[in-house]
């Protein structure tokens, strides 16, 4: 009697414990955003929106990204990727910002990914990341908000857009939020798209520099080595030729 009644008892509260987890646990996996490598105030960063396919019988065939509106970005750049469509959406600014001495009166408010094909979306079981290079990251702003929206091929519809409270518990469908780093003591906040291409083709013609100057020295070489053999092949023919000539 007395196991009969610690078994139950036992039972009953692996029970309680069981939904105590799982009513104060968050969502098992959402969509979010995380920099490849520092996102800096001020600075340029390529983030990677990463998206879960959280259902068993249909797949992640849409993802849109809104943007923030209180922080705009001036260039937000996508990453071609593979069976997906990709939509940049623009939106006329209510203040124009300033770019490389330029004026930006507009900035892209949302990008879109589509399926190309039915069997081209997120499978189940799977994730996949967006890649975005976006900046110039604010410099009065410790982290961004993007609100994304979810569409599987059975047509559900999962909206990503609730914000963290501070103080309170993450919300069950919680907006992916990049948090910004400072910028280093020096002020630098990170290299542009500009530098970064610049940097690119001074690499690349350092590197053709090199490989002429590695070719020019492999050239020189095996001439000289031709040019001792040939001073060999000559002095042997005259000593022979010599012999020759004293032999008869």
């Amino acid at each position: 009697m007395k196991a009969s009644r610690l078994a139950a008892t036992g039972a009953v509260a692996a029970t309680a414990v069981g939904a105590v987890i799982g009513l104060s646990s968050p969502a098992f996996a959402h969509v979010s955003v995380q920099a490849e490598g520092a996102a800096a105030k001020g600075g340029y960063a390529v983030v990677d929106f990463k998206v879960p396919n959280e259902r068993d019988n249909a797949s992640t065939t849409k993802l849109e990204v809104n943007f923030p509106t209180d922080h705009p970005l001036a260039s937000v750049m996508p990453e071609p990727m593979a069976g997906w469509k990709i939509e940049v959406t623009k939106s006329k600014l209510a203040k124009p910002l300033e770019l490389h001495g330029e004026q930006i009166t507009e900035a892209v408010s949302k990008v879109t990914w589509t399926a190309a094909t039915k069997d081209s979306g997120i499978q189940p079981g799977y994730f996949e990341k967006f890649p975005v290079s976006i900046g110039a990251l604010p410099e009065n702003a410790d982290e961004l908000v993007f609100k994304a929206i979810q569409t599987y091929s059975n047509k559900e519809v999962v909206r990503w857009i609730e914000v963290q409270e501070d103080g309170a518990e993450e919300p069950e469908t919680p907006a992916p939020v990049l948090a910004l780093s400072a910028a280093s003591e020096d002020g630098h906040h990170g290299s542009t798209a500009a530098e970064e291409a610049d940097a690119k083709t001074e690499n690349a013609a350092a590197t053709t520099e090199a490989d002429a100057g590695d070719s020019s020295d492999t050239t020189a070489r095996v001439l000289g080595v031709v040019g001792i053999v040939v001073g060999a092949l000559g002095v042997a023919y005259g000593v022979l030729a010599g012999r020759r000539r004293s032999d008869a």
